[in-house]
C-alpha cells in the first residue's frame, strides 16, 4: 500500500482575530500540490514507522510524529509497519506533517475502512489533518478544521512552483508575531478568484522572523507568476503557472540564482 501525502499550500490565508483559547479564527483557501512525502505500508504484527529521505533528520523521534500519531488514533484489526520517505521540509508551512497523517487515514480507509469520527479523530490531531485526509480544494474556516468543499475546475491545468531557503519556522511564533489586526474576509467566488484576490497576513511576520522568506518571493516574482505568495506560516513560498513547461522554466531560472534553495514542482489537485 503506497499513498502520497500532498503538499498543502494556502492559496490565501486570511488570520481574524485571536481566541481566548490561544488559538486564532482563519479562513483559509487549501490547496494541494501532486507531489510531497509518500508513505508506504504493508500488514505487521505490530504498528512500526521507519523515515527515510532527505528531511529525514528533521524528525527526531519517528515514534512521536504524525504519522504514529495517527496509527493511534484509527482502530484496526492488525498492525501496519510504514515507512515514511521525507520529501518535504520540516517547519516549512506545507503541513508536511498533517499531509503525513492524511495519507495514514486514507492507508487505513482502504485496508478497514474509517469510523464514523475520523473528522474529530483527525482535527485532534492538528487543525490541518482534516483537510489532508481529502486533499482537495476546500475551503477552512475557524482554527481550519470546518471546511467546505470548493469543486470547480478553475484551477486545473495550474502548476505549482514550492520554493524553500532551507530555514526552518515554527508556527508558533509567527501568529504570535500577528499585529491582530483584521483586515477582511475571504473573497467569493472560484478557487482561481479566490486566490488571486486574497492575501496571506502570515506573510509580514514571518518575514520579521525570517527575512529570506522576502527574497524567495522576490526570485519568484520574476517568474512572472500567475500568483506567488507565501504559504501557511512559511517559510516556503509558491508559484503559481498555466502550463507545466513555464513551471519548469521557472524552477530552472531559481534554480540557476540559487543553487541551495529547496525546490518542488507538480500540478493542482482539484
Amino acid at each position: 500500500m503506497s499513498e502520497t501525502a500532498f503538499a498543502k499550500i494556502n492559496l490565501a490565508l486570511h488570520v481574524r482575530t485571536r481566541r481566548e483559547d490561544g488559538y486564532h479564527e482563519l479562513e483559509t483557501l487549501f490547496a494541494f500540490v501532486e507531489a510531497g512525502d509518500v508513505l508506504t505500508a504493508r500488514a505487521s504484527p505490530r504498528d512500526e514507522v521507519r523515515v527515510t529521505g532527505e528531511f529525514a533528520g528533521g524528525l527526531d523521534n519517528p515514534f512521536d510524529n504524525l504519522v504514529s500519531k495517527a496509527l493511534s488514533a484509527l482502530p484496526r484489526t492488525d498492525g501496519l509497519a510504514i515507512t515514511l520517505e521525507k520529501n518535504l521540509p520540516v517547519a516549512a508551512g506545507l503541513g508536511g506533517g498533517s499531509a503525513d497523517a492524511g495519507a495514514v487515514f486514507r492507508i487505513v480507509r482502504n485496508r478497514y475502512g474509517l469510523p464514523q469520527d475520523w473528522t474529530a479523530r483527525a482535527a485532534r490531531l492538528g487543525a490541518d489533518v482534516p483537510a489532508c485526509v481529502e486533499s482537495r480544494t476546500c475551503i477552512g474556516r475557524g482554527t481550519g478544521t470546518e471546511l467546505e468543499p470548493l469543486v470547480d475546475d478553475s484551477l486545473a491545468e495550474v502548476f505549482c512552483l514550492l520554493v524553500n531557503p532551507r530555514v526552518p519556522l515554527s508556527t508558533g511564533p509567527v501568529f504570535a508575531n500577528w499585529d491582530g489586526t483584521d483586515r477582511g474576509p475571504l473573497p467569493t467566488g472560484t478557487a482561481r478568484e479566490i486566490a488571486l484576490a486574497g492575501r496571506n497576513d502570515l506573510e509580514a511576520p514571518a518575514i520579521s522572523l525570517c527575512p529570506a522568506i522576502a527574497g524567495v518571493l522576490a526570485a519568484l516574482a520574476e517568474t512572472d507568476p500567475l500568483l506567488h505568495r507565501m504559504s501557511g506560516s512559511g517559510a516556503t513560498c509558491f508559484a503559481l503557472y498555466e502550463s507545466a513547461e513555464a513551471c519548469e522554466d521557472a524552477s530552472a531560472q531559481v534554480a540557476a540564482i540559487h543553487p541551495g534553495w529547496w525546490r518542488m514542482q507538480g500540478a493542482l489537485r482539484y
